[in-house]
């Protein structure tokens, strides 16, 4: 079994750290999270607490396929994309895919100039945090004084 362990595993086209558990190991990809590492865990039928690079090859095979069909299986509540603008469908995003809409719907906030897209090119609080008290922009450590003129 020690001479099968492999340092890096790679699924979703990221690398992942062979010594770390199935379920810390998955959540180093981008748009895997807790909840669904434990849900891919469960589906594929993996220990969680067993390390990643032990898993053989058929087992890690498994498991990529099953992270690229997770739309179809995955109940809809736990994707990342519900509803999506464009499909209208229910999927899940995973690795540059994700960040690539992400810029590309803040980018369409900006272009139909909703108030949403205003604060975000302004680099404001978009979710109605308060910006009187927080929220300095800058390089203000603490609140400065004027200087008061010496002399006359």
């Amino acid at each position: 079994m020690a001479d099968d362990f492999k340092h890096i595993v790679r699924i979703a086209s990221t690398n992942l750290e062979g010594n770390k558990r199935v379920e810390f190991a998955l959540m180093q990809i981008i748009g895997v999270g807790k909840k669904i590492s434990t849900l891919l865990t469960e589906y594929v039928g993996l220990n969680r607490s067993r390390k990643i690079g032990n898993l053989s090859d058929k087992e890690i095979e498994s498991l990529d396929n099953a992270l690229s069909t997770i739309d179809t299986w995955a109940p809809s509540w736990i994707l990342n994309r519900q509803k999506d603008y464009y499909t209208g469908t229910n999927r899940h995003l995973i690795g540059p895919e994700l960040e690539l809409t992400l810029r590309e719907d803040v980018n369409l906030l900006r272009k139909i100039r909703s108030y949403r897209g205003i604060r975000h090119e302004k680099s404001l609080s978009v979710r109605g945090q308060r910006t009187r008290s927080n929220k300095r922009l800058g390089l203000a450590v603490g609140v400065s004084r004027k200087k008061v003129k010496k002399g006359k």
